[in-house]
């Protein structure tokens, strides 16, 4: 009689999820890497703890198609139950996202679809690109027996679907109502518990999951917004820190925001120690280039920073885009401060020799002697042009206007140019007639 009786409670328990572990883990705002390294770690956290049932709870317009597909095979490769409920919109990536899980459920004014993929800079994507994103979409709806064409219209404008809002050249969008209808959605539920209701779960112990501080960083600083900000503002401030004297604001800045990327993708999962030992090392080399005369240093130094950025980025377009844009700007600020301050300050004052010999500090190059002209003298060795002559008691270097002058000569001063004397023969006649 006591084992019929625990027969008949078990069913009305396992009903309502009693004794049940619910994760519920929030996939929201933009789909990128730092999200990614989230859902990795609270997935990884409710198998461990025998998790009954996974609600992911959506709300994203989408984002990076490499992370997307990263969470896509992290959830076909759980063996616990997976529910998408999405509360707002699940678009583009986020669409994908949802069709990879069990179920779908949705608020009554949720959205999920219009799929198609776009490059960083807004354009449509390339025709390879878009073929296998399409493929991806039609794989993991027929992954959970939906039918693919509607996961397909999702991504492919040439699909002619106009009962559903989607004539060929738009992409499909389903409101609750259609989801449901074509299969895509379970039902529409309000919020959280009459999910639960729906799913027999209503009882069970909930776990509500969210991003840590560290991974809400992290998440920030792997936005494909934030990442060229980031680089922009470190090559700036390193350039500035340049023309400013001591190390200051610019050059604080500019190493956060170096530290700061670094720190963001290092905490995603994108980032390795070998990535930040070449930042060092390159960064060494940079600095032992000021004191070691060559370039050799400086370009080693220059490369290896630039593939320490390209180690920790998942996306070597997007990456290359980040860095052109950071050269660019330091480029326009090198110009602006050299046209402003010159290299009269900062750094650039202690390795760029600025001293001179200047006249108003009492320096002269040479001493005129304007006072020689029309003086007669010998010349007391050969001049041919050039030689040495004596005028009263002072011999002098003198320089003939081209002509042979033969030594113990007479001479006469007849123009100077600084410590150039210029002397021309004097001839007998114009001796004699002194005479």
């Amino acid at each position: 009689m006591v084992a019929g009786l625990t027969v008949a409670v078990s069913p009305v328990q396992a009903a309502g999820g009693e004794g049940k572990l619910v994760y519920v883990i929030p996939v929201e705002n933009e789909v990128e890497r730092g999200l990614e390294a989230f859902l990795k770690r609270t997935t990884q956290e409710a198998a461990e703890n025998s998790a009954d049932h996974i609600i992911f709870e959506i709300d994203t317009p989408g984002g990076r198609v490499d992370a997307a597909g990263q969470i896509a095979e992290l959830l076909q490769d759980l063996d616990i139950p997976t529910t998408a409920f999405i509360t707002n919109e699940a678009l583009s990536a986020g669409s994908y996202i949802a069709l990879n899980t069990d179920n779908i459920y949705m608020k009554p004014h949720a959205t999920m679809g219009a799929s198609g993929v776009i490059n960083s800079d807004g354009t449509a994507a390339d025709k390879k690109a878009q073929s296998a994103w399409i493929s991806a979409m039609k794989s993991a709806a027929s992954s959970k027996d939906r039918d693919p064409l509607y996961a397909e219209a999702m991504a492919n404008p040439s699909i002619d679907l106009p009962e559903y809002g989607a004539p060929e050249g738009e992409f499909l969008t389903l409101d609750p109502t259609t989801a449901v209808e074509v299969g895509y959605a379970e039902a529409i539920v309000n919020h959280r518990t009459g999910l639960l209701a729906e799913l027999n779960l209503d009882n069970a112990e909930i776990i509500e999951t969210n991003p840590t501080l560290a991974e809400g960083i992290a998440r920030f600083l792997t936005n494909p917004v934030v990442v060229p900000i980031l680089l922009s503002l470190a090559s700036i401030g390193l350039i500035v820190e340049l023309y400013s004297p001591g190390f200051g604001i610019p050059g604080s800045v500019g190493l956060l925001s170096l530290i700061l990327f670094f720190y963001g993708h290092i905490v995603a999962g994108l980032a390795g120690y070998e990535a930040i030992i070449l930042l060092v090392l390159g960064i060494i080399m940079i600095i032992a280039e000021i004191f070691v005369p060559g370039g050799i240093l400086g370009i080693l130094g220059t490369g290896a920073v630039v593939a320490a950025l390209f180690m920790s980025s998942a996306d070597m377009g997007h990456m290359a885009m980040s860095i052109g844009i950071a050269v660019l700007s330091s480029i326009i600020v090198s110009v602006l401060l050299f046209k402003t301050i010159g290299l009269e300050k900062g750094f650039f004052k202690n390795i760029i020799l600025k001293d001179a010999t200047t006249t108003e500090q009492g320096y002269v190059s040479s001493v005129s002697r304007l006072d020689l002209i029309g003086l007669e003298g010998r010349s007391v060795t050969m001049l041919r042009p050039s030689g040495t002559a004596v005028f009263g008691d002072e011999r002098l270097d003198v320089v003939t206007e081209g002509a042979f002058v033969e030594k113990d000569t007479p001479v006469k001063v007849v123009k100077t140019e600084g410590s150039r004397i210029v002397v021309r023969q004097i001839n007998n006649q114009h001796k004699q007639e002194e005479v």
